[in-house]
């Protein structure tokens, strides 16, 4: 479950970025300052968003989602971090054409060990996010405990 590996410490509230590239360097820092992630993660996580871009468009305004994440040799544990963004900003859309984007205002970052463990941390991330009134919750939690109460809360649902 996603709730059982949530560190305080991955867990952003009204983080402020101006771009994709900034959250993935923050965020990014983040998982290797404490040593989640190699030093080399935020470059390749910043490089396979351009290539393989993920943002998603949830049909809420200012709400898209992004789930950015990179191999498994950038990575020395599995965790994941959300962060709720003070200002939306653009991600290109996961499966659109280049120019095709969303103001993404929640972000699940992963970094994954295991290959095989990569698909079905997406599948529950996608099952949380198709929970509108989640997402709305999430997008106003004002601490990192509530976020971590609502996806524990949904997760022992799914």
């Amino acid at each position: 479950m996603i709730w059982e590996e949530l560190n305080p410490e991955l867990i952003f509230t009204e983080l402020e970025a101006e771009t994709s590239d900034d959250v993935m360097k923050m965020i990014g820092t983040e998982f290797t300052r404490l040593e989640y992630t190699k030093d080399s993660y935020v470059e390749a996580l910043i490089a396979r968003e351009a290539e393989f871009p993920t943002g998603l468009d949830v049909e809420m305004e200012n709400l898209g989602v992004a789930i950015p994440h990179t191999s498994v040799e950038h990575v020395n544990r599995t965790g994941t971090a959300i962060a709720v963004l003070k200002n939306p900003v653009t991600f290109n859309v996961m499966g659109g054409d280049e120019d095709e984007t969303v103001q993404v205002g929640l972000v699940f970052m992963l970094a994954v060990v295991d290959p095989n463990k990569h698909i079905d941390k997406l599948q529950r991330i996608i099952a949380l996010i198709q929970d509108q009134e989640l997402l709305k919750k999430l997008a106003q939690a004002k601490t990192k405990d509530e976020i971590i109460a609502l996806v524990k809360d949904k997760e022992s649902e799914l």
